[in-house]
This record gives C-alpha cells, structure tokens and sequence, in this order.
C-alpha cells in the first residue's frame, strides 16, 4: 500500500505520468500508446485495477508497484487568480474563442505539470491548456482568463458554472470499488494497459478531466 506523500513527490509522480500523455494524438512511442481510462472502479486489488470504462467496457490497468494515488477534490473560481497554475479543457468556439469546459487548479508545487496547450478527448473539447494565469477578469458569468506558457499565450473564457477541482495526495487504501477515476496511463505491445496514478473523484466527485 502507498503511503502519504508530499507534494514534491505527488509533482514529480504526476509530472511523470501526465507529461507523456499530453501529447496522446501523436504516433503511437515505442514504450506504449498513451491512454485515459475514465470511469468507476469494479475492483482494485494489489496492482490490479478494473473500471468500469465510459463506453460500457471493463479495462483492466496494472499499477506501478508504488502507483500514486491523487484525490480530486472541490475547488472554486475564487481560485482562480493571476499566478495560479491550472490545467483546464477548452472548446473552440465559432469566432475562434477559447471556452473552458474544467478547471483543474494545481498546488504551487506542481507549477509546470504538462505545460502546454495540445488536443484532448474530453467529451466536446479539442484542447488542453495548462499554464499560469498572468490576468484574470471577472465577468457576470464567470471569468476570462490570459494564461501563458512556454511558447505561447491564450485567452479563455471560463463560465460560472464549469466544474473547477484541485489535486491532494492520497492513499491506495481510499481508492473504493464504485468511485470515479480518471486513469492516465499507457497500453502496451501486448494491449494491456499500465498506470502509475490513480486520480479519483472524493467524496462522489466525478473527475472532470
């Protein structure tokens, strides 16, 4: 079983995992094609992990020996201010306009995690932006934000209502049969599918990412 860990290692561990993936369009790496499990989980036991996938289908994920596991928990738009770092998926309007659909906020110490904008399979977005907000400018319905990154800047427009969550570090132990997850991860040569974190929805969160 894990144990608790800080957020240096909980950076490290997620960096690690979520850097790869962010890039999933590409062709397929020789260490494996990158993929995210979404869904809720049948059963966990030792590196074994089975989730009941979005499409109706069982995936069975075998877990690095000292996997990560990262609660998502509740967050706010209060939360999102100039020098925050979050990661949030967008979907390009008509006049070409950024709209956010989630709003991850990360700790200080994962400032940098996946920094980049790059396609995402969220469920009606296109994109993914994960960067610092240099400017924040709140609206009625919410906010537009300017985020930076390495290499570029985009302006996004986060409404009032879109989901907005923050990352804690857990244990493999709170990891229950019936709970959300969202599992980044990797499929091998021989189709089966390995993961070295966990992200779970707590207390009934469904991890909008």
């Amino acid at each position: 079983m894990t144990q608790p860990y800080g957020f240096g290692r909980l950076a490290s561990a997620v960096a690690a995992v979520l850097v790869p993936i962010a890039m999933s369009s590409g062709p397929v790496r020789a260490d494996g094609e990158a993929v995210r499990v979404r869904g809720t989980v049948v059963s966990i036991e030792g590196p074994k992990l089975v989730v009941h996938a979005k499409d109706g289908t069982d995936v069975a994920i075998m877990l690095a020996d000292k996997f990560r596991a990262i609660a998502v928990v509740k967050s706010s738009m209060a939360d999102i201010k100039q020098g925050t770092f979050i990661g949030t998926a967008t979907a390009t309007q008509p006049d070409s306009t950024l709209r956010s659909l989630e709003v991850v906020v990360f700790p200080d110490s994962m400032r940098g995690t996946a920094e980049g904008h790059y396609p995402w399979d969220l469920p009606g977005s296109n994109m993914m932006t994960n960067a610092t907000v240099s400017n924040a400018v709140k609206g009625v319905d919410g906010q537009t934000v300017t985020v930076t990154y390495k290499g570029g800047e985009k302006k996004i427009d986060i409404p009032a209502n879109v989901p907005v969550v923050a990352l804690v570090p857990s244990t493999a132990a709170d990891i229950r049969a019936g709970e959300a997850v969202f599992v980044p991860g990797e499929r091998q040569a021989d189709g089966s599918v390995h993961a070295g974190a966990v992200l779970f929805g707590k207390d009934g969160l469904i991890p909008p990412m």
